[in-house]
């Protein structure tokens, strides 16, 4: 992403906010020269993913589980 030196100034926090929490970095023109910030140690793709709670419980109780209640013949 390419800024003017203006729009750094006036949104600086926001935009190093917004490189360090996407590893993007950004380019800034100012007299027809473009400067680049980057974080000094580039996120890893793992750094990104959400950690999530998908199964509540002991996971082998899954393979245990009877469905022959759930299950339904009559649908196509």
């Amino acid at each position: 992403m390419a800024v003017s030196a203006s729009t750094l100034r006036t949104n600086i926090y926001r935009l190093l906010d917004q490189v360090i929490e996407t590893g993007q970095p950004l380019e800034v023109e100012r007299k027809g020269h473009r400067l680049k910030i980057v974080p000094e140690k580039p996120l890893q793709k793992m750094d990104c993913l959400v950690k999530r709670d998908c199964i509540v419980g002991d996971p082998e109780q899954l393979v245990h589980i009877d469905w022959s209640t759930e299950w339904n013949d009559d649908l196509p």
